[in-house]
């Protein structure tokens, strides 16, 4: 049964990054980028060697000892008789109390760890700390394995009556678990086996790929700025910059191989003890969604290819003058349109008042990342790469994460992340245990803050080269976020179905990946050699094995969402705080509903999908101006 603790993705920040600052803000300034936001983590402890954080760690330890001693064997008696609400009730709080309390302790030693994965120190803090609190979160397990022993009419009779009705749906969450179970020793087992199982090459992938130095242009980059060339103006720097992720990635495989075949093995153990019958079912359950609503997504958008990714392809290759585009120009930048780089103030500026457009309560959320330093922005060797929004736990507030580099998908990033932020806000109120949002709606709020954000710059674009340069990006963003994922899916249930039967070769999974890859991206994006290790730096096959289904389920979600919003229907903007502020209260069937959305419906995905078609359309139309 899965540890609520460590559900999120390893999240790696910092405190205390003097050592790399002043090379940062030269960096920054630079290339014009302004002065770059480092985040305070704080709010969470003073830093690595802070007594507050001794203490809570200490106090987390007993919690959990004494958590096991009130109740360990008695939760089926406290169940019983007329008071069993208020019984359980109290025994709920006080373990929601605990999830919070060790929830902040391992966000801040992950964060920190994000800051430079490289650095013994801050490795060892991670380490150290992830190995006692699953020690002491081992304390908890039988509570959740022994409420799922409670006859399912008591418990019902339970938690229809105040004050446990407050918790219902997390325990109704928790019954959905109940077929997968094991028995309490072996389930204390999985735990405290993690450290040195799944999550010790979770570790091994972050530290090989921070550590990795890439040769473009007489320097040795990290791999964050190093996929930042792939969208150079120049294609010469493009074509160096893929060649030396192809070289360094393929002198590295052997590694990676071995980490991917380890965590897939590592992953069919656990479902084949818990029953599992399908590789991805976990991450199914997990999202709280039916496996056949992602099945007929899937099934949609690669119907779709054809129309989407293939047709666009063809028109950007046509733009380059070319039949067909070599894998490196697939992100480049439309030629003969004038590229500038975006300060830090005006990407702040742009998402905010694109924010304040559709609710200023949101702007003011989004705001105080900013003005509190919640955000970490610059790009530091060693630092996490990509970008998360990290909730943390209800008691404080999330922290963002981004590399920006003053393009303008930096910006969109930023208002993707700071989506999250506010959705996280939002639903903090609803305590540890309720708070953390499904997957299915976990990119809802991040993806329809890019749309606004995307929506606002648009409309401020009158000149025909540069709308069709932001259209352009925008259909190519959409593309990554839905056609890309998908493919990503597909090329992880092929990885782990080729697992089941033995260990697989780096030839092997090379070759997986490119036949995935050719069908998605069609015969106008060439896949040259030198491709086919690409698969191995995604980080999400690796901490969240699955989980990539969730962007392209979260971008459909909200083109349907934007849709009703663009009719300019009343009380949209309620609705909508409504659906954030649920958490994970309510199944998102229930949210969608008041939006007159159902994603059971197999039409629901052509809504999504045919408005990335219809932008591919206006580009097309769009060829005879300018």
């Amino acid at each position: 049964m899965p540890n609520r603790l460590f559900a999120v993705s390893p999240c790696r920040g910092a405190e205390g990054i003097q050592a790399g600052t002043q090379a940062a803000r030269a960096a920054a300034q630079a290339v014009d980028l302004g002065l770059l936001p480092e985040w305070d983590l704080g709010d969470l402890y003073p830093g690595l060697d802070a007594p507050e954080f001794q203490a809570d760690l200490e106090r987390a330890e007993a919690a959990c000892r004494d958590f096991a001693k009130r109740f360990g064997g008695r939760v089926g008696a406290l169940a019983a008789g007329p008071d069993a609400a208020e019984r359980l009730y109290e025994a709920v709080r006080d373990y929601e109390a605990i999830e919070d309390l060790l929830g902040k302790l391992m966000s801040y030693a992950g964060l920190v760890y994000s800051g430079d994965t490289t650095d013994e120190v801050r490795a060892k803090f991670y380490g150290d700390t992830r190995e006692r609190l699953t020690d002491a979160s081992g304390e908890l397990l039988f509570f959740g394995l022994e409420l799922n022993r409670v006859e399912d009419a008591v418990m019902d009779a339970a938690i229809a009556r105040a004050p446990l009705a407050h918790y219902a749906p997390w325990i109704e969450d928790l019954r959905r678990e109940k077929p997968y179970q094991l028995e309490d020793r072996v389930e204390k087992l999985f735990l405290e086996k993690s450290v040195t199982a799944n999550a010790a090459w979770d570790r091994l992938f972050n530290e090989t790929i921070a550590a990795l130095r890439f040769p473009i242009q007489g320097e040795m980059l990290p791999l964050e700025p190093t996929l930042n060339k792939l969208q150079d103006p120049s294609g010469a720097v493009r074509r160096e910059a893929a060649g030396a992720i192809s070289d360094v990635l393929r002198a590295n495989l052997r590694v990676f191989t071995l980490i991917t075949n380890t965590l897939a093995k590592d992953k069919e153990i656990s479902d084949r003890w818990r029953g599992f019958k399908d590789v991805a079912d976990a991450r199914h359950l997990a999202n709280r969604v039916e496996p056949e609503v992602v099945a007929a997504m899937v099934e949609a958008v690669q119907a779709a290819y054809p129309r989407l990714s293939h047709r666009y392809y063809r028109l950007k290759a046509k733009w380059f003058g070319v039949e067909a585009l070599p894998y490196w120009d697939r992100n480049a930048p439309l030629p003969q349109v004038e590229q500038r780089t975006i300060p830090w103030s005006e990407a702040r500026d742009t998402v905010l008042s694109a924010y304040d457009a559709f609710s200023p309560d949101m702007a003011n959320i989004a705001r105080t990342f900013f003005d509190r330093r919640w955000i970490d922005a610059p790009t530091r060797p060693g630092k996490a790469p990509g970008a998360f929004a990290h909730p943390t736990v209800p008691s404080v507030h999330p922290y963002v994460l981004v590399n920006y580099q003053g393009k303008p998908r930096d910006v969109m990033t930023l208002a993707h992340e700071l989506g999250h932020g506010v959705h996280q806000v939002l639903a903090g109120p609803n305590g540890a245990l309720m708070a953390p949002t499904p997957l299915t709606l976990a990119e809802t709020a991040s993806v329809f803050g890019e749309m606004l954000t995307f929506r606002k710059l648009l409309g401020a674009t009158t000149d025909t080269t540069q709308r069709r340069a932001m259209l352009a990006a925008k259909v190519e963003d959409m593309i990554n976020t839905v056609v890309r994922q998908i493919a990503f899916y597909a090329f992880e249930r092929k990885v782990h179905l080729a697992r089941a039967k033995g260990e697989l070769t780096t030839e092997q999974i090379n070759t997986l990946w490119l036949s995935v890859q050719a069908e998605s991206l069609g015969p106008a994006i060439r896949l040259d050699a030198g491709y086919e290790p690409y698969w191995a730096y995604i980080p999400h096959f690796i901490h969240s094995p699955f989980y990539v289904y969730a962007y392209a389920f979260g971008d459909c979600l909200v083109n349907s969402l934007y849709g009703v919003y663009a009719k300019a229907e009343g009380g949209f903007v309620e609705r909508y705080f409504a659906l954030l502020s649920a958490g994970g209260a309510k199944p998102y069937g229930e949210l969608l509903k008041p939006f007159g959305l159902d994603a059971t419906d197999p039409g629901f995905w052509q809504i999504g999908l045919g408005m990335i078609e219809g932008m591919i359309a206006e580009l097309e139309a769009m060829e005879g101006e300018g």
